[in-house]
């Protein structure tokens, strides 16, 4: 059982989770977000959202989300938070983004590409941990990835659609650990789920439907320290003036 200070529900990020995450670049847990964090994160985002509308080039809320809600601040430090990514990447990390991926009805698909980061050192990792506070259909805002691109660690995989993806950077590509062809998997996600992913994985958005609900996402990023990070997004005051406990969570190295 959950405490009030809690923002996942009841989970063990094992060996058996940990081995699934490596093979297939991404490790979806149902409904771990507790019903708390879920309508908070909600607001936060909502909050947001209304900032944008004042948006400075350079420091948009939507990139530098934490930046302007103290809910999404608090989290970046947050125990159950800084477990789940030590238990992935070890003692040694650093904080790198948090973004607000809000898709209202209507939001077209977002094309294929992956992210980059220490091409030439697989000792040094970088994930990704998304918050699907709404969940989404494989056809309606859903993500959409490739097992066992993150282990090609390519930055520039790029595909405006699927048969793009299929015909160019996948064509003639296997797993390199199980040696089967790559190829695309729609995922579904129920509301509460969280999604955590290597930043070399292929990944792609289907769009979100004209009739549906808007789908409340938001992504936090952290890394080894070791190379710069192009999707470092934090602002020179905000890493002068962290949240109280981050400090040593925000230097690049």
């Amino acid at each position: 059982m959950p405490s009030p200070d809690d923002i996942f529900n009841d989970f063990t990020l094992g060996e058996e989770e940990r081995l699934s995450l490596d093979k297939h670049g991404h490790l979806l847990i149902p409904g771990l977000l507790t019903a708390e964090t879920s309508e908070r994160l909600i607001n936060s985002l909502r909050q947001v959202t209304q900032w944008g509308k004042q948006a400075v080039k350079g420091h948009e809320p939507q990139r530098f989300s934490a930046e302007f809600d103290e809910y999404l601040a608090s989290l970046i430090n947050h125990p159950q938070m800084l477990m789940l990514a030590r238990n992935i990447l070890g003692e040694d990390i650093r904080y790198d983004h948090c973004v607000s991926l809000v898709r209202p009805a209507g939001t077209p698909a977002m094309p294929w590409h992956s992210h980059e980061y220490a091409e030439d050192d697989p000792g040094l990792g970088f994930i990704r941990i998304f918050f699907y506070i709404s969940g989404f259909t494989s056809d309606d805002g859903g993500l959409k990835v490739v097992p066992g691109s993150h282990l090609y660690r390519d930055r520039a995989i790029g595909a405006r659609t699927d048969d793009e993806l299929r015909e160019g950077w996948i064509a003639g590509k296997r797993h390199p650990e199980t040696g089967e062809e790559l190829k695309i998997e729609y995922l579904n996600a129920a509301p509460g789920s969280v999604i955590i992913m290597w930043t070399h994985a292929a990944h792609g958005v289907v769009a979100r439907k004209l009739g549906s609900t808007t789908r409340y996402c938001v992504v936090y990023a952290y890394r080894n320290p070791g190379r710069t990070s192009d999707a470092r997004w934090i602002s020179a005051g905000f890493e002068s003036r962290p949240p109280p406990g981050c400090a040593a969570l925000m230097p690049l190295y």
